[in-house]
């Protein structure tokens, strides 16, 4: 099969009549291919161990779906809590964008999901049964056969089997391991819910690195789009030092240190020619760096052809770090840290609200004012704990009854709603006035506090 060659006009992955060009990237060596599978290995390990390792009885990454909360590395959250993923979300965004300012698509090529199970993974499982680049080739345009029918089967079978696995442990991310083990082990009509969310999962997981591939990156990501925004002639990039290679031809035939031997191109995973500038394709997985060091080592020629650096220093221009954009996203990096840091301390490990009861908004009872609230507490913390519900207000006549009466003892994540009776002496009423309701821990410290009015008939203040 002959390899197409690429344009920066057009989309290497699509042919001239529209139809679906398959890139088969060569295998590579190098400093940053190694540095890149340790990368890959390290996070895979963190993505299946984060449902798994446990910190305070819950695991280090729990969206408890059944009971409405969310774990987070021994910081419990409960749904009215979920506000301040906005903070992290967003100051993860700006993270990306100052990221993407200062080394472009380093994400994409080293830490993005898809990249990191497609190349470490479905690819690694692809060259073992199917061989190098030219050998996947040949076999592609092959006739069927016993041996290529074999070689799918097995292929895909353990393709299939990796992307159930990913789902799985995806799904143990909001059932827990224990559940994800009972269900397993249960018919699928007992939780036809999960048994949906792993199946269709799987299937996507598959369709995606059996098939699909980069095409992810090139039509579906928004980050790729985002690359042509977020960056400028200052960012560090993977680039082709046009200075330094052109005129490119055979060694001894040119000035140029580029040889025109196309390694560079034969690796990429998305089948684009670097030479020809950034383009839209580029995930800077940086293969193509440690393909043409190779080549310039055996010309004994220096290293760095391609390499990381800017556009303008590439094209021999001044190049500048700090730029008006760069200080933006800083600030509001920043803004938004020191916000989630705020928002995080003002979370109490106890949800306290006092609501009136329905009916009328006091009771003349016996010779004193009364007001009937009901108390909900609920308790945030990953282990049982003992709430006490006391009141202060400016009247030490005033009398509360029912929640304030006992000791609470609430387990993890449990709820409970007591009725609190307040009432005053009718004699002694001088008019409305505001109650402190507190709810106090173990230690006897105020971990939440809510001031209700009390209400009675109206009378002139003497």
């Amino acid at each position: 099969m002959k390899l197409k060659a690429p344009s920066i006009d057009s989309v290497t992955t699509i042919n001239d009549d529209g139809s679906r060009y398959i890139v088969h990237p060569a295998d590579v060596r190098g400093t940053f291919t190694t540095l890149r599978r340790v990368v890959a290995v390290l996070l895979i390990a963190v993505y299946i161990l984060l449902p798994i390792v446990r910190i305070k009885g819950e695991p280090l990454l729990f969206l408890d779906i059944f009971h409405r909360k969310l774990h987070l590395f021994g910081l419990t959250l409960m749904f009215q809590d979920m506000w301040l993923l906005f903070f992290t979300v967003s100051g993860m965004a700006f993270g990306l964008f100052v990221i993407t300012s200062v080394a472009g698509r380093l994400w994409c090529g080293w830490v993005c999901p898809q990249t990191v199970f497609l190349d470490h993974v479905f690819r690694r499982v692809e060259r073992w049964i199917d061989g190098d680049a030219p050998a996947r080739r040949r076999l592609e345009s092959a006739p069927w056969s016993g041996g290529k029918i074999f070689k799918r089967i097995l292929k895909h079978g353990i393709f299939f089997l990796i992307a159930a696995l990913i789902a799985h442990i995806f799904l143990a991310y909001f059932v827990s391991i224990p559940s994800l083990y009972t269900m397993v082990r249960t018919a699928p009509a007992q939780n036809w819910g999960a048994f949906v969310f792993a199946t269709v999962l799987t299937g996507i997981l598959y369709f995606n690195f059996a098939w699909f591939r980069e095409q992810f990156c090139i039509i579906m990501c928004p980050y790729g789009r985002l690359q042509s925004a977020l960056i400028d002639d200052d960012t560090i990039v993977v680039g082709y030092d046009t200075v330094r290679g052109e005129p490119r031809g055979k060694a001894g035939t040119t000035r140029g240190d580029c040889v025109d031997c196309r390694r560079c191109v034969q690796v990429c995973p998305t089948g684009i020619d670097i030479r020809q500038g950034l383009q839209l394709e580029c995930i800077a997985c940086t293969a193509c760096i440690d393909a043409c060091d190779d080549i310039m080592v055996k010309l004994n020629r220096p290293k760095g052809l391609i390499r990381h650096d800017s556009m303008n220093a590439l094209t021999g221009r001044a190049a500048k770090f700090w730029r008006p954009r760069l200080f933006i996203y800083i600030a509001l990096g920043i803004i938004g840290a020191v916000a989630f840091v705020f928002a995080v301390q003002q979370v109490r490990p106890v949800i306290l609200s006092v609501l009136r009861m329905q009916g009328a908004p006091y009771f003349r009872d016996g010779g004193s004012i009364r007001n009937n609230f009901m108390v909900h507490l609920a308790n945030k913390r990953a282990e049982a704990h003992e709430y006490r519900v006391t009141v202060e207000s400016e009247f030490d006549s005033l009398t509360a009854v029912g929640a304030s009466e006992h000791g609470l003892k609430l387990g993890p994540g449990e709820e409970v709603q007591e009725p609190l009776i307040m009432s005053v002496p009718d004699e002694k009423f001088r008019g409305n006035f505001d109650v402190k309701v507190q709810v106090r821990g173990e230690g006897g410290a105020v971990e939440g506090e809510r001031a209700v009015p009390f209400l009675g008939p109206f009378r002139e203040k003497r």
